[in-house]
């Protein structure tokens, strides 16, 4: 059974109770982890707060840095391990789950690097006086972290958290947990205080909503659904405390007629089919200029076509979604579509064999989807590409903007001043020129604009974001 970790210590529940883990692949339980509540939140926070205190309080930005060195080091040191845990929970091909275990162990390593790299200020003012803009640590933060990639989001929340100082507890999703879990005694293994680093697991109307309320801490940083995310930030509101919320995506390519067709098919393809769609920045929308539009679509068929779906240890392009609710849910988006009469250009296959109790999902390709419809409207976090055709500049870039959301985003184009001014022009968090992603992007900053929240996360800003100035005057005449 998989143990929470509080003030340095594996414990279960204090009420005992516990939750099943269920795997994505056959339905099938295969380990149970504690239920927590508001009673285990509240020790974590608590311990939390002797940690700021003492042993970790004290330590130098030096000192912290070595500490998530060596995390980062000690997770690569058991890549495998990690790994293979990471595609058991949550289903993903081991090809992917290696890949964020790598992301994890950078994430660390950054992080590390640039704890000593926060500088404060001298600010020029009246004659007799000297003025300090120091940088300091919030206290408590406290992580909600979501089920689709848990050990990649645990390290791109803590990593600078602690780089900054602050004391933190983790509310990972209980749908996918235990990498979190095993990373947590990895990093006390290497000498994190007690305290410095908690993890509460349990369902989120329970542990997550006593955390995000509980009145110790200082910073939230919650990934997930933007109904969720509007009560974090009422709760936050409540304690006037600060949040950093990222709350999902439709995220648009805009391809124009002069775009590279053959290098932008297959990035494009993969950007919707990677951890089977269950990714906030997923490119679901797909924006084509008319001259080009049944070239691109033939393309995109042909690739579609071949995408398979498997087990992890087939290693596959897909793995199945993360439980049965996700399941349905894409199979709802589909209906719909179905019923809307869009047509189902082409979809990818699954393997022979697969169990029948596991929660697979069959890519899909829709073309020319209506801008209002649902599947153009609406986050589906499976991999359901919907396309669409537009003539000029101003009606792609209208059809970019054209949901809540405001994540991420890709210009296809040669033309240089089309690059700048549809770049500029689409409102987004992160736009890629002739582009999409760039592995784990530990060194650029990232959020949303509108409906995908606010904040920062990645790159310096994030050290910025989980921390804060106090200014210091002296006269001394």
């Amino acid at each position: 059974m998989a143990q929470m970790l509080i003030n340095g210590l594996s414990v279960g529940a204090l009420s005992g109770q516990e939750l099943d883990v269920l795997s994505p692949v056959d339905g099938q339980k295969f380990d149970v982890i504690p239920r927590g509540d508001r009673a285990d939140v509240d020790l974590a926070v608590k311990a939390a707060q002797n940690a700021l205190t003492s042993a970790w309080g004290r330590m130098t930005a030096l000192e912290r840095g070595r500490l998530l060195h060596k995390l980062g080091e000690k997770v690569l040191e058991h890549h495998a391990e990690l790994a293979a845990l990471e595609a058991r929970d949550t289903g993903k091909p081991m090809t992917t789950a290696r890949n964020d275990i790598t992301v994890l162990a950078r994430y660390f390593e950054f992080y590390g690097a640039g704890a000593d790299k926060v500088h404060g200020m001298v600010l020029p003012f009246l004659d007799g006086y000297t003025v300090n803009v120091l940088r300091e640590p919030l206290g408590v933060t406290a992580h909600i972290i979501p089920w689709n990639y848990p050990a990649q989001m645990l390290g791109r929340s803590i990593a600078p958290a602690l780089a900054m100082g602050n004391a933190v507890v983790v509310k990972p999703a209980e749908d996918a947990c235990l990498t979190p879990i095993r990373v947590a005694e990895l990093a006390r293994e290497v000498g994190f205080p007690p305290g410095s680093l908690n993890i509460v697991t349990g369902l989120g109307e329970e542990a997550g909503a006593a955390l995000s309320e509980h009145p110790g801490i200082n910073f939230i940083s919650f990934t997930g659904s933007n109904e969720v995310g509007v009560l974090v930030q009422k709760a936050a509101a409540k304690n006037v405390v600060k949040c950093v919320l990222e709350l999902g995506g439709k995220s648009p390519h805009v391809v124009f007629d002069d775009a590279d067709i053959d290098r932008a098919v297959p990035i494009i393809v993969r950007g919707i089919i990677a951890n089977t769609g269950q990714t906030c920045t997923a490119g679901s929308r797909l924006i084509i200029q008319q001259g080009v539009y049944p070239r691109m679509m033939d393309k995109l068929a042909e690739q579609f076509s071949k995408v398979r779906v498997g087990t992890p240890e087939m290693d596959l392009d897909c793995g199945p979604v993360v439980n049965i609710a996700q399941q349905q849910r894409v199979e709802y988006f589909l209906n719909e579509a179905k019923k809307s009469n869009i047509e189902l250009v082409a979809q990818g296959s699954l393997a022979p064999g697969l169990p029948a109790a596991g929660y697979y999902v069959t890519p899909t390709l829709l073309g020319r989807v209506p801008p209002s419809h649902a599947c153009a409207q609406e986050e589906i976090f499976g991999p359901v590409l919907a396309t669409m055709a537009f003539d000029t500049e101003a009606e792609g870039i209208a059809l970019a903007n054209s949901t809540q959301y405001g994540l991420m985003a890709a210009v296809w184009t040669e033309n240089g001043g089309r690059q700048q001014r549809v770049s500029k022009a689409i409102k987004a968090g992160q736009v890629y020129i002739n582009a999409f992603g760039a592995g784990g992007g530990v060194e650029l900053p990232f959020g949303g604009v509108k409906k995908s929240g606010h904040g920062r996360e990645k790159g310096f800003l994030a050290m910025e974001e989980m921390s804060t100035t106090k200014t210091v005057v002296h006269y001394h005449g």
